[in-house]
């Protein structure tokens, strides 16, 4: 082999491997969300309709929302499905992510064993419940993850001005919403979840509810693309279509048609937000 062409095979050998790597990368869309939308089968449920009509595949990364935001700053994912939307908001305002709609909402609940050791079954006053829930000495199970559901939590407990953190009865798990119900379910403890996540275990934990239906517990869902002004290298090209899709009118019938044993997990939220405007 001439010197010349030496030369040049590595330079050659490079731009292959860039567009091979191009290639690999083009059509993958990273998505970082909450576990609930993962641990209650909508994703699985969702992403192919997606991916069928985009030819965009996604990968999926399930984190409590908090760790998706920090992945966002970082430029590590294209997109966010999250559920906090002080952080959102924060977010957005810092110039990590762009073009933030509303998706869809449920709601929180507070679960716990049938047996309801603590006597707050049938309460509609979460705050109430968990002073109640505190005052028994019953376990209680945190995320501890800074998840939207995390947040939330933390938020009821200053509300009620109780600092549970360090109490024999508060459990900090560290761990995703499907964990901690069958983490609950195991001890037995209560729980705040989503409700979805709560439907899709509920047959397997044996967990009823305790507390619902407080306004306080309303649970909405957004997305936001990361902001390619800050990240050059992330997907934004495919982040908008998935943007542009999950809050258009086939994508939001589609959030409505998921059920789990004929209930209807999330309800979607992108047209009745625009209709507010």
């Amino acid at each position: 082999m001439s010197r010349p062409a030496f030369r040049k095979l590595p330079v050659v050998a490079g731009i292959a491997c860039l567009m091979a790597l191009c290639a690999a990368q083009a059509g993958e869309l990273k998505l970082a969300t909450t576990t609930s939308t993962e641990n209650s089968g909508l994703l699985k449920y969702l992403l192919p309709k997606f991916e069928q009509k985009s030819g965009v595949n996604v990968k999926v990364i399930a984190v409590g929302s908090g760790k998706a935001m920090k992945m966002g700053e970082m430029g590590d994912v294209d997109v966010l499905l999250v559920h906090a939307r002080k952080m959102e908001d924060e977010f957005v305002a810092a110039g990590y992510g762009v073009n933030r709609r509303d998706v869809m909402h449920n709601d929180f609940i507070v679960v716990g064993p049938a047996s309801d050791p603590a006597g707050i079954r049938g309460g509609k006053d979460v705050l109430a419940g968990l002073r109640k829930l505190a005052g028994s000495g019953s376990k209680f199970i945190s995320r501890g993850d800074n998840s939207g559901t995390d947040v939330m939590e933390k938020d009821y407990w200053k509300q009620v001005g109780i600092e549970p953190k360090g109490q024999p009865w508060y459990v900090n798990a560290g761990l995703g919403m499907g964990e901690v119900l069958t983490m609950a379910a195991q001890m037995p403890a209560y729980t705040l979840s989503d409700r979805a996540t709560y439907g899709a275990y509920r047959a397997k934990t044996g967990l009823a509810i305790a507390v619902q239906g407080d306004p306080k517990m309303f649970n909405p869902y957004g997305i936001i693309a990361v902001n390619p002004a800050r990240h050059a290298g992330t997907n934004y090209a495919d982040a908008m279509k998935l943007v542009e899709w999950i809050t258009s009118p086939e994508g939001q019938q589609a959030i409505a048609g998921y059920k789990v044993e004929g209930e209807q997990l999330f309800f979607p939220d992108y047209k009745a937000a625009q209709a507010s405007k």
